[in-house]
């Protein structure tokens, strides 16, 4: 299995990396993409990816809940990592959240949001010229999304929405524009029957699944910190719930994985 999405640098900060992986390995995850979210884990991921050659590979991107003022220096850092030989599979993860904006001040969150619009559309427009894969966070901002997407011309196909938490009809929009969603597992959650409808809708010709760690722990883990090891049982729903066997729901579900972010 692969975990599609994580989060490694807090592991790699405390220490605790090599036991992670480790654990990993014997729930049968074998491949990490380590998602960039900020300049202060880009440069760790790089050398992640050359200490874990074949195992960690990394993507790098700017957070929409880490665009400030400025936040255009901070993307300018950017390609040059498409010129180093540890080269970023994908582009973010990035893109807009409405979710996470003050409550109290409607001016200062659509001051934000236009920020978060801004630095989106940078990365979308260098994703579409170095022609790779980009990792969208979208969280309460769908249509906005999906829109600016569109109008930035960069092929759906090298979309994918992680942590898909809409429904059915927007799944279905997303995978007729061509891109994909990915579930974590809140798929497992009681109060997620939307989510669990979005994977029917899709099926297994775009599946992908990640841990998101060190958030949102599937049942039975759930309320507790989430490590890689966890996206078995997340998949072990999805293959449940698409009535496949494990096997097949892995086979199928690394395979799609594997292609997205163009691995060996």
């Amino acid at each position: 299995m692969i975990d599609s999405h994580v989060h490694l640098d807090g592991f790699e900060r405390r220490g605790e990396l090599p036991a992670v992986l480790d654990r990993a390995r014997a729930a049968g995850v074998t491949e990490f993409i380590a998602i960039g979210t900020a300049s202060d884990d880009w440069e760790l991921y790089r050398q992640l990816r050359q200490k874990y050659a074949g195992t960690i590979h990394y993507t790098v991107g700017l957070h929409p809940c880490s665009v400030q003022t400025g936040w255009e220096a901070e993307v300018a850092q950017l390609e040059a990592f498409w010129s180093q030989t540890e080269l970023p599979v994908a582009l973010g993860e990035c893109g807009l959240d409405r979710f996470h904006l003050p409550k109290d001040n409607p001016a200062e969150a659509e001051r934000i949001f236009g920020l978060q619009r801004a630095a989106f559309d940078f990365q979308l427009q260098l994703a579409r010229r170095l022609n790779t894969p980009v990792v969208v966070h979208s969280r309460g901002a769908f249509r906005e999304s999906v829109d600016q997407i569109t109008a930035s011309g960069v092929d759906w196909s090298k979309i994918v929405f992680h942590c898909f938490v809409e429904g059915a009809a927007e799944i279905a929009e997303i995978n007729r524009l061509g891109g994909r969603g990915s579930f974590t597992g809140i798929l497992t959650y009681k109060t997620a029957e939307p989510v669990r409808l979005a994977l029917k809708e899709q099926g297994m010709a775009r599946v992908m699944v990640e841990t998101d760690a060190p958030y949102l722990a599937p049942v039975p883990h759930r309320g507790k910190p989430c490590e890689p090891a966890y996206v078995r049982y997340t998949a072990e729903a999805a293959a449940a719930l698409l009535n496949v066997p494990f096997e097949e729901f892995d086979a199928v579900s690394t395979a799609n994985t594997k292609a997205f972010f163009g691995l060996a």
